[in-house]
């Protein structure tokens, strides 16, 4: 059920679709036209401004990120991004990709991530919450930077080392490893696999209500304590890891052009 007074944020971003209930349950779907969102380089840059006002709004007590269809988040649009070859260009991706993270790391409330299926883009995302949900199929991959040939830097370095370990993080990243939600539940990733997303969305909601139950400070300082950590390492690491994921994809560009200079010449 909704709230009568609904946030002016809760319409502002077009791949975002929010919606709370009248206990202050945020659900946050990520998507496009409806269906699995398809990342854009608007949303590497509305995110930012999106997970602040998420952050900022003290009527949200619980917050619920999930995706749309069969995909939790699983496509991008790379030529929206802009050149990123270009240091001018990147300059704007570095600092959002940092925001972005700090901003939704600086939700004040607990977060539950349901994982509907694949979450093979930014699912640095997901692993930023408290408690973390899946249906059977889903399952975890870096798809997008050894794909380009770039290295993975938003943050998906940090979030997984936390996550699996030191050197599962780096077999996971050099090799695409695909991790389902079985796997990832023995790994301790995620506390519970759901046969459907149907049930997903129940179980998400259910717990979500349990939240609801701690003291409201209690609860806000609860999240607060158990993010810190990841927080200071985000912060930490970000910057310099999309610095050198900048560098690789200038180098692959240098290279093309050497490449074909070399053929013309020939």
């Amino acid at each position: 059920m909704e709230t009568n007074n609904t946030p002016a944020y809760f319409t502002r971003f077009e791949h975002l679709n929010m919606s709370r209930s009248a206990n202050g349950v945020l659900t946050v779907h990520f998507t496009t036209n409806n269906g699995p969102i398809v990342f854009t380089g608007t949303d590497h840059r509305e995110f930012v401004e999106a997970f602040s006002q998420i952050a900022q709004d003290r009527d949200n007590k619980v917050v619920i990120l999930t995706g749309t269809g069969n995909e939790f988040f699983a496509q991008i649009d790379g030529p929206s991004l802009g050149d990123i070859t270009n240091p001018r260009d990147w300059d704007k991706t570095w600092w959002e990709g940092q925001q972005s993270l700090q901003n939704l790391t600086s939700i004040g409330v607990p977060v539950i991530s349901a994982i509907n299926g694949p979450a093979i883009v930014h699912s640095e995302f997901a692993l930023t919450a408290d408690i973390i949900l899946a249906s059977e199929k889903a399952y975890f991959q870096d798809y997008p930077h050894l794909t380009f040939g770039i290295v993975p830097g938003d943050g998906m370095q940090t979030v997984w080392a936390r996550a699996l370990g030191e050197y599962r993080n780096k077999y996971f990243h050099y090799t695409q490893q695909k991790i389902t939600a079985a796997e990832a539940k023995t790994l301790g990733v995620i506390a519970e696999v759901l046969p459907d997303n149907e049930a997903l969305l129940n179980r998400a909601n259910e717990l979500a209500e349990q939240l609801l139950n701690i003291p409201e400070l209690t609860r806000r300082h609860m999240r607060a304590m158990f993010i810190a950590p990841l927080r200071k390492a985000l912060l930490e690491q970000v910057g310099y890891g999309l610095a050198v994921e900048g560098i690789t994809a200038t180098d692959l560009r240098i290279a093309a052009e050497e490449k074909a200079k070399q053929q013309n010449n020939a």
